[in-house]
């Protein structure tokens, strides 16, 4: 539903004067983090900037796909070979081999002298293969797209593997690494309405606006005269979350669950528990809760998800 600009202003500034008013208590995800885990980012992540810069890669992907495919390398595979991403050996390698099980009892993965090689190796293995092509010319900030992307295009035939890149990246604020800092908002008075650039919106009884490229938390709550902190607990995000073009922003606390008649959601390719959250306007710790599921759990395609 679209507001007329009058009855929006008169709404909104009533809106303002509820929410600067309550102060919900808010909690972030309890996710777990693992020093392992913590330790292979601080040792790689200069690795992974740098072939971002150079291979145009989002190095939240390469940490990602790192983390995942290495066990933060501690798998076999990658103390044996220095493998950090599982790629396997094809008719065009010429260097060292070692032999694993995976799809078949005896593969044949790749072996690095180094793990710098490693890393190099599996930047040239998406530039070069042409199924990687599309990625290319995604925003290099987009990590939900690159993740979609090497699902779909056959990099591992986990029907989760997108979901659990995401999930990778927003745990451990991978995508910090792709940005860099965050422009910080401005201290000049907020805007009048005649100069905003997001309309708002109303759905599921929530007032959001829709971000567009190169937002931030910080920028749309000074353009509508928020404090970003009170836009960060409306979201569920922690300071320095991007956002995506499409992304939805509410301006008030979630619900504690989705409107009817949104019963049951099937979770798809690239979504993350709070990316479907977001959908629905519901909060994320309900969405876990409803599912009896864990903050370790991982949603995977064709997974069906209560909703109320």
């Amino acid at each position: 539903m679209v507001f007329t600009q009058k009855r929006y202003k008169l709404q909104l500034k009533h809106l303002f004067v509820l929410l600067f008013a309550f102060t919900c208590t808010f909690q972030a995800l309890p996710q777990k983090r693992y020093k392992v885990y913590e330790d292979y980012i601080e040792k790689y992540s200069p690795i992974a900037v740098s072939n971002m810069q150079k291979h145009k890669i989002p190095a939240s992907i390469i940490l990602a796909q790192g983390l995942l495919e290495s066990g933060a390398g501690q798998s076999d595979l990658t103390k044996r070979s220095n493998n950090h991403f599982g790629i396997k050996c094809h008719r065009n390698w010429t260097g060292g081999r070692v032999y694993a099980k995976d799809d078949t009892p005896n593969d044949c993965f790749r072996k690095y002298r180094r793990a710098e090689d490693s890393f190099e190796d599996h930047a040239q293995f998406l530039v070069q293969g042409s199924r990687y092509s599309p990625l290319f010319r995604l925003s290099p900030t987009d990590y939900k797209g690159w993740a979609r992307g090497l699902q779909k295009s056959g990099y591992a035939t986990d029907r989760a593997y997108a979901n659990k890149l995401i999930k990778l990246i927003e745990d451990y604020e991978l995508y910090r690494f792709d940005t860099g800092k965050y422009r910080k908002s401005s201290t000049s008075q907020p805007t009048t309405s005649q100069n905003w650039k997001h309309q708002p919106y109303k759905t599921h009884g929530l007032v959001y606006v829709i971000a567009v490229d190169g937002d931030t938390y910080e920028g749309i709550a000074d353009e509508f005269g928020f404090k970003a902190r009170h836009l960060l607990k409306y979201n569920e995000v922690p300071k320095g979350f991007p956002l995506n073009a499409g992304d939805i922003v509410y301006f008030e606390k979630k619900k504690s669950r989705a409107d009817k008649p949104y019963y049951e959601h099937v979770v798809q390719i690239g979504e993350s528990m709070h990316s479907i959250s977001q959908r629905y306007g519901m909060r994320v710790k309900n969405l876990y809760r409803m599912n009896r599921k864990d903050y370790e759990y991982v949603p995977v395609e064709g997974d069906i998800l209560k909703l109320r």
